[in-house]
């Protein structure tokens, strides 16, 4: 491919799995060159408001999936895959109480790629590719709990949480058990130490002097 250049790339657009979505429910499309914080702006903007009015639905009598305004939907295609979970996140950590299902599919990219030198007698070249694509659904409104990759709220700081616990409790503790294998490694390396690997040369050089002898 040194003798073309890509001309341009057509992302054909893929169909939302999310069934009986409210009208006006916002998907936020991330793409690999997007600001996070650009794009947690509107998001948090919305969501933290129906937080702060108590967790209840504006519309009354409304089915499962609840109003337009307690809902939002990340997607992303490729390298943006990573960073459209990383707003999901972020959203979970300052929105509590928010339920999360999640779709994996693939999206078809179109690439043209044309000649450097035209006059060579090369024909441009369409590049059909399959690339895999994310959506997360986060509603404030209860979610269908059997439904493949739901979810629950709480859950990250549930998994988390002893983490934290022994972080306040001992500080960095987690390092400590690798300087002592280092600190073990360099005694035994020396001859002269602690460590396990020293105790069995120094038993092993004591034994053959007594085969020696007899």
């Amino acid at each position: 491919m040194e003798n073309y250049s890509k001309a341009r790339t057509l992302e054909q657009p893929s169909v939302c799995p999310f069934s009986r979505l409210p009208a006006g429910t916002p998907q936020i499309r991330v793409r690999d060159g997007s600001k996070i914080r650009n794009l947690l702006r509107f998001v948090l903007s919305r969501l933290e408001e129906e937080e702060e009015e108590g967790g209840r639905p504006r519309a009354e009598g409304g089915d499962q999936q609840g109003a337009p305004g307690r809902q939002v939907v990340f997607t992303a295609t490729g390298k943006a895959v990573s960073k459209a979970i990383t707003c999901a996140e972020i959203v979970k950590r300052r929105v509590k109480r928010l339920h999360q299902l999640t779709r994996l599919q693939f999206g078809a990219v179109v690439e043209e790629w044309e000649p450097l030198e035209p006059a060579a007698g090369l024909d441009t070249l369409t590049v059909r590719r399959n690339l895999p694509s994310i959506w997360i659904l986060l509603s404030a409104d209860p979610l269908d709990a059997g439904e493949p990759g739901y979810q629950a709220p709480g859950r990250y700081d549930a998994l988390w949480a002893p983490a934290a616990g022994r972080e306040e409790a001992g500080g960095p503790a987690v390092q400590r058990p690798g300087h002592r294998r280092r600190r073990g490694g360099a005694a035994g390396g020396g001859g002269g130490g602690r460590g396990g690997k020293a105790s069995h040369r120094q038993t092993g050089r004591s034994r053959e002097p007594v085969k020696g002898q007899t």
